[in-house]
């Protein structure tokens, strides 16, 4: 695979609102509308996103990583399946060209060896290689490759010459893997000379499939903090497996989790880049450039709280003008958006009962006012019914805020199910 074809040239170039219930008698009379012609290409092919996680950085100049003529493996888990494939490598944190010398994808046996005869070359407008400019993402062209739901994929990248890692995702909860020095694109298994926590460059994985996809738009409870490394046990991890398991053909819904850990709704932190940028100002890279984005759940304000000053925080209603902005700005495209309730957090290093008062009111807005579409109540299915500001012991990982696994498989089964009904071909006894 280094027979390099000349480098692809990159073009760098809310009437509708109404409380949407979901008690299941109402399951039936649902239907999801058509995907927005947005999230699709104007080939004919619709895509949906099966993966995706979103960029930040760059790190602090002292952890920057640096590859020299090193493959990267990055192992990302699919949500959802399809018969053609395509990836989303991004260099939008990055200051200078990313050139991509050789890439590839496959289904992934185990460790960093992938399966037998899966193994695809990926190009970028024909070429092998591809030069991506500062600030600018790139997408390769579409190939075959059958891709099971809930199939592990690996991604692999050559970085000819010297790379650095300033574009990443950084809390992965995943192993991927750095070779030795060469291009190992095109084999079964590689030698490593390290493993990584992070996904450097890779943002979404794509497949073949006219289905809506569902984007997971939050901080550190949606990036799984707390939970069990490479097992996907995150809550839009857990989810997607109740869609398919749950609601059948009308459960073939991408889930594709943009949660950053440390992220906000309304602030960036110049001198915490991995923080992401702030919700509101990301919200068209990682929500409106989803392949298929039919459905948002905007779980996202908790840190908003806790990094505000502590007897004077952030007032409630900032917090509500900015999911009025995520509300408006997803019915501009018909989005469907559901929103969650901020979870309990008394015994967490920042709780404070000025802070709790914010979250409170926040809570009693989300749930009084029906502005968002459907409503997932985080906090009723992760509250100590004995002490309700504290998450119940079962559920938390050991910092009051973060849950489980097992709570993050409580959020994911608080999850309403109408919103996600086409056609009336589920039941409503499916959903008791």
């Amino acid at each position: 695979m280094n027979n390099v074809s000349p480098p692809a040239s990159i073009d760098t170039g809310a009437s509708r609102r109404s409380f949407l219930a979901t008690g299941p008698l109402l399951a039936a009379s649902l239907a999801v509308p058509a995907l927005p012609a947005h999230a699709q290409s104007g080939s004919g092919v619709r895509w949906c996103g099966t993966w995706g996680a979103a960029p930040t950085g760059p790190p602090p100049s002292g952890s920057i990583q640096t590859y020299s003529n090193q493959t990267l493996r990055l192992i990302v888990r699919a949500s959802i399946g399809g018969s053609r494939v395509r990836i989303r490598v991004s260099n939008e944190m990055g200051s200078a060209p990313l050139r991509i010398g050789a890439a590839s994808i496959a289904l992934r046996s185990s460790g960093a060896a992938v399966t037998q005869g899966t193994l695809r070359e990926l190009r970028f407008g024909g070429a092998t290689s591809v030069t991506i400019p500062a600030r600018a993402p790139a997408i390769s062209d579409a190939l075959d490759l059958v891709v099971p739901a809930q199939a592990d994929l690996a991604i692999s990248l050559y970085l000819s010459g010297s790379a650095q890692g300033t574009t990443l995702h950084n809390v992965a909860l995943q192993s991927s893997y750095v070779s030795t020095g060469g291009d190992y694109t095109s084999a079964v298994s590689m030698p490593v000379s390290r493993t990584l926590s992070s996904w450097p460059f890779l943002s979404a994985v794509d497949v073949n499939v006219a289905a809506p996809c569902l984007v997971a738009l939050g901080d550190s409870i949606t990036d799984g903090q707390g939970s069990t490394g490479n097992a996907n046990r995150r809550w839009p991890d857990y989810l997607a497996r109740r869609l398919q398991a749950s609601l059948g053909a009308a459960g073939r819904i991408g889930v594709v989790n943009r949660g950053i850990s440390g992220n906000s709704l309304l602030t960036d932190y110049p001198n915490a880049l991995l923080a992401g940028y702030a919700a509101l100002e990301r919200f068209d890279r990682d929500v409106l450039a989803t392949s298929g984005a039919r459905f948002l759940v905007a779980f996202i304000g908790i840190n908003d709280i806790c990094y505000s000053p502590g007897s004077n925080p952030i007032p409630a209603g900032d917090l509500i003008a900015g999911y009025r902005q995520l509300i408006s700005r997803a019915g501009a495209r018909d989005i469907t958006i559901i929103g969650a309730t901020l979870p309990p957090f008394e015994g967490f290093v920042y709780y404070t009962a000025a802070r709790e008062r914010v979250r409170r009111a926040v809570n009693d807005w989300m749930r009084a006012s029906g502005e968002f579409d459907a409503l997932l109540d985080v906090e009723a299915a992760l509250r100590d019914p004995a002490r309700p500001t504290r998450v119940l012991p079962a559920y938390d990982s050991g910092d009051h805020l973060h849950p489980s696994d097992a709570g993050y498989q409580a959020i994911a089964n608080a999850m309403p199910l109408a919103p996600f009904i086409a056609g009336g071909n589920v039941t409503a006894e499916r959903l008791s």
